[in-house]
Formats: C-alpha cells, structure tokens, sequence
C-alpha cells in the first residue's frame, strides 16, 4: 500500500500580461493569478497536486495542521481525507481544494484519468466563453465577436453597475448585436459580494426580478447568481418566476449537505459547484447526481487557476454530463489568458474552436512545468516522516510527541487488522 511521504505547499503568483479588473472585486486592478500549490509525494514516488485560489499568503500555517494530519496515511482513501479536511475546517479551515490532490494520486496508481475513476471515458466538452471583467455595451459586443470568430458559440457577460438601467442596456445591445448567433448568459456576481476595496451594488428580490423580465425580452440563456448565496427563499422566489433559468453554487463550502438542501428546495435551475470550493471531487460528483435525479442542469464554476480548471474539467466527463452543458471556460484578453490561468501547467487548455478534449492521462492529466515552478511558485512549507519527528519534539515536547506517536501507532495497528477482516466487496 502506498502511503503519503511528503507534502508541499507554494505561494504561485503568475504574471498577467496586462492589468485585470475582476468584475467581482470593483476597483482591484490585478497583475498575478495568485494561489496556493499542493504537492503530495507517495512512498513510491507517485505524486499529486492542486490548488487552491489565494489572495496573499494568508495560508501560510496550513501545513503545519496537514503535515500532522495526513503524513503516513493512505492516499487513495478518499473518505479518510474527506474526513481530515472536515476536521481541519472545524478550525475554520475550509481547504477542501486540497482533496483533488489525492484523485490525481489515485488515478495515477490506477493508470486511468480521474474521469474513468468516476464511471465515464474522456470525451470533448462544449465551452463557454466566460467574460471577467465588466465593459460598456460597445466593448462588450467587440469582444462577443472575437468569441464568436474563435468558434464559441455561447459566452457569459458581466453586470455589476448600482444603476440597473446601465446592466440591462448593456445585455440588450449586446443580443441585438448579435442576433441569436450566440447563447448569452449574464452574471451578476451577487452570491458572494465584495467590497473590500471598491463598493460594489446589492441586489434584492425586487431588481432580480425586473432584470429577468429585461433578460427573458432579449433571449438570455441563463442569469448566473443574482442574489446572495445564502438568500434561499429569495432564490426558490426567483427561480419560480423567472422565464429565465437561474444558476449559482458555485462556493457554497457548505458543500454536500448545503447544496443537496438547495437542490431539492429548488434554488436554481443549474448548479455550478466548483469542487475546489464545494467539497472536491468526492462530495462535488455527488452534487452533480443529485441534480440529474432532481431535474436541475449541472455545469461547474472554473475560475480559479488551470490546475482548478482541470478538475472541474474531469468532473464534467464523470456521468455523460459533458453532453448536457457548455462548461465555463474563463478568457478576457489581454489581461486573463490562458498562459495566465495555466502558466504553471507544461500544457496549458488551449481550446479548440470552443472545445477542448478531456486529458487521458492517468489521474488530473496535468502536469507542472519545472522552469515555470522556478520562476513562479515559492516553497513556503515541506513535511516527510523525519521533518514530522522534528516538528512535533518542537511545537509539543519529548513526552507528548511520544504519547501522540503511541496512539496514533495503536490506532493505524487496529485500522489494518480491520482492513485484513474485511470481506472483499
């Protein structure tokens, strides 16, 4: 059995190559695509990675609680990471980005693509074109026309202004302008507001309304998050009324249990839980079945990084979903490109004429380029066996370490005479 030797975690900041204005964060003028790197190295050599999207350096102690928590275990035990990481976010630590690491492991010791693993064979998937940054109706048609003349045939816009007129003329003109030869869809990243720089608008109950009748007028396909994550009466409200599906689930890191709730009291039409924020790919196939068995579309958020891409990316292959929905592909040039979003990646998701074929690599199907990992990603945390020692004498002293170490022994002696008794399945 392999066990989990090492684990490693990176500050990752990627240069833009031109300032980003992330419509969901008003007045925050980015240069990095910014997050935390994962890499889980077995006994036997077989590594994992994943990431998770980051401000700063604001994760700069985790590994001193996943170190402790998952040096020695079995990697391909998902539920017992599942449960680590639950334990851990006991802490206020809701790191479930870290699980996916464990599914490329796995994949890896198995020779199949994490896709296999969940019942499906890799496939091409259908894109959407995902637009970041909010723009006048003019700039936005310009740039519905490049999508268009790249092969997309769908693409999302952003509305963000406190005058509800300026979104809705600038969803008007742009399906005017384009006249059906697109899907449209519009968010309006009221899930989860953020202000923390500039301020940004508050929807109610009342504006998502007027703006669906204004949608639904013009032929928009979808109407993405438009009132706050938590706010379900408001949102089954919407959903019933509205002549315009509603999305969202996205972040919910409630994942599972929260999710499964808003499926079945009928919060949106489509749910887009990213597993990077919704449980990893355990909890976020899970979610995707529940939507099946209850009639709502599934198409997962992706705009994190192209490690969190690559995960959703298979997660969309798993159960023939990628046959149903486009799934989001984040592109808003010159700032977010995919050199950008990849840049660590030896092969970033270059789309083809708006599609893209699912790796068949075994596990993620991604790898990291070492001369990008050099330029762009700093080592902050590394833990093995011997560093484990080491650290425990330190932050606990000789005779808990000792105590700690004897029950943790007594226990993984009891967890493998228990394994030995089980009937094979």
């Amino acid at each position: 059995m392999s066990t989990i030797a090492r684990i490693e975690l990176f500050h990752a900041r990627v240069p833009l190559p031109a300032r980003f204005y992330p419509s969901w964060i008003p007045g925050f003028p980015q240069v990095q695509n910014r997050f935390t790197l994962l890499r889980v190295t077995t006994d036997d050599g077989v590594q994992g990675i994943s990431a998770g999207p980051a401000m700063s350096r604001e994760r700069a102690g985790l590994g001193d609680l996943l170190g402790p928590y998952l040096l020695g275990a079995d990697p391909t035990d998902i539920d017992m990471i599942q449960q680590r990481l639950r334990e851990v976010g006991y802490l206020g630590w809701r790191n479930w980005w870290v699980e996916p690491a464990f599914w490329d492991i796995k994949g890896k010791l198995e020779g199949k693509p994490v896709c296999e693993l969940l019942g499906s064979e890799p496939c091409t998937v259908k894109l959407y074109a995902s637009t970041g940054e909010v723009k006048t109706a003019e700039d936005r048609i310009v740039e519905a026309e490049a999508r268009l003349a790249e092969g997309f045939t769908a693409i999302k816009l952003r509305v963000h202004d406190f005058d509800e007129r300026v979104d809705i003329e600038q969803v008007q003109k742009t399906c005017d302008a384009l006249k059906g030869r697109m899907k449209v869809g519009v968010d309006a990243n009221q899930a989860w507001r953020v202000a923390v720089i500039g301020d940004a608008p508050t929807w109610d109950l009342a504006r998502a309304k007027r703006f669906s009748d204004a949608c639904a007028e013009v032929g928009v396909a979808w109407i993405e998050e438009p009132l706050p994550m938590d706010a379900y009466d408001d949102q089954v409200a919407l959903r019933e009324y509205s002549r315009v599906p509603i999305a969202g689930g996205e972040l919910h890191t409630g994942a599972l249990p929260e999710l499964k709730m808003m499926i079945e009291r009928g919060c949106y039409d489509i749910f887009q839980p990213d597993a990077m924020f919704t449980g990893g790919i355990a909890q976020t196939i899970e979610i995707a079945r529940l939507c099946r068995k209850h009639g709502r579309a599934y198409t997962p958020h992706t705009w994190t990084n192209g490690i969190g891409f690559a995960v959703n990316l298979q997660l969309v292959a798993a159960g023939g979903f990628a046959a149903e929905k486009e799934l989001e592909y984040p592109l808003n040039p010159p700032g977010w490109t995919v050199e950008g979003r990849d840049g660590l990646l030896k092969k970033p998701f270059h789309h083809d004429r708006g599609t893209l074929k699912v790796p068949s690599e075994p596990g993620l199907g991604i790898e990291l380029d070492p001369r990008q990992m050099r330029r762009h990603a700093k080592r902050f945390f590394v833990m093995d066996r011997k560093r484990l020692v080491w650290f425990s004498l330190w932050d606990r002293g000789l005779s808990v370490a000792r105590e700690i170490d004897a029950t943790k022994k007594a226990r993984a002696a009891k967890d493998a005479a228990a394994k030995e008794l089980k009937p094979p399945q």
